[in-house]
């Protein structure tokens, strides 16, 4: 019997939800994954960009694609945003946990560590690491009700691997600001990659896979400064596009990769291989 190999990537008549998916890189992805066939519940804080997106989704991929409001650092939301999609879906058999935080406060947000404040530590682990294990929490609950197995997949970031240059940062600007990456970030993205490790092993009876996904540095509004000095540790030599990183996303959340777990993909360009 001949099998398909490439149908493996197919994701029709799935469920897959994204959280923040209005962000710059959850677009990409939920466009990746409705282009594999997947139904789409667009999840952001921002409900109108979300809207548009699944309205996108729709004219372009032909599949069905829902816009849900939720704040992933308030359980009752996550609750509310996981009942609905099920109401309107039915089930769920992926989740791409993909929500990370931003400041209100940008030079609180890009303060000296030795100055930190710890409101501010808490408010971006609220969304980066305690969102990540709320929506997990009650999605994985759902699938395990299933008894259909199911795929997670959660965002974590190069700086959750390896400690950031402080060199590249020297002159770099982001959207017209000076620029740095705050421990707080490497902390709490790290903390995606054990929370990961761990429900891989917790839920590997239920063939519930469990995954990250680690993106190196994405070209997004960088000023060539940046974009020089980055690119200068890159062995490809380049930042990435937002689109180079919905390959990862695919492949984990096929049944292509129905045989890996507790895995960190990273899509650096080779920067942490120096």
């Amino acid at each position: 019997m001949t099998q398909s190999y490439i149908g493996k990537f197919r994701l029709d008549g799935k469920t897959a939800i994204v959280t923040g998916g209005a962000g710059i890189l959850g677009r990409h992805f939920c466009s990746g994954l409705a282009d594999a066939g997947a139904n789409i519940a667009v999840v952001d804080i921002n409900i109108e960009t979300a809207k548009n997106i699944a309205n996108s989704i729709i004219v372009q991929f032909g599949v069905k694609a829902v816009a849900f409001e939720c704040d992933v650092a308030s359980e009752s939301s996550v609750k509310k945003m996981v009942e609905s999609v099920l109401n309107e879906f039915g089930e769920i058999h992926i989740l791409h946990n993909n929500a990370a935080g931003k400041s209100n406060d940008l030079d609180a947000f890009f303060a000296d560590f030795e100055n930190y404040e710890l409101d501010q530590w808490k408010e971006i682990m609220g969304t980066n690491l305690d969102g990540m294990f709320l929506v997990a929490k009650h999605v994985g609950k759902v699938m395990k009700e299933q008894r259909k197995g199911g795929s997670i997949i959660q965002t974590s970031s190069i700086y959750g691997v390896m400690a950031p240059d402080q060199r590249i940062y020297e002159g770099s600007y982001y959207l017209n600001r000076q620029i740095n990456s705050p421990a707080i970030y490497s902390a709490s993205k790290a903390g995606v990659i054990g929370l990961t490790k761990y429900l891989a092993t917790y839920w590997a009876k239920e063939g519930i896979r469990v995954n990250a996904i680690t993106p190196g540095g994405v070209e997004s509004g960088q000023n060539d400064t940046f974009k020089e000095k980055y690119s200068s540790r890159i062995p490809l030599g380049r930042m990435s596009q937002p689109e180079e990183m919905v390959g990862a996303l695919i492949y984990l959340a096929s049944d292509a990769s129905s045989y890996v777990t507790g895995q960190n993909i990273i899509v650096d360009g080779g920067l942490n291989a120096w």
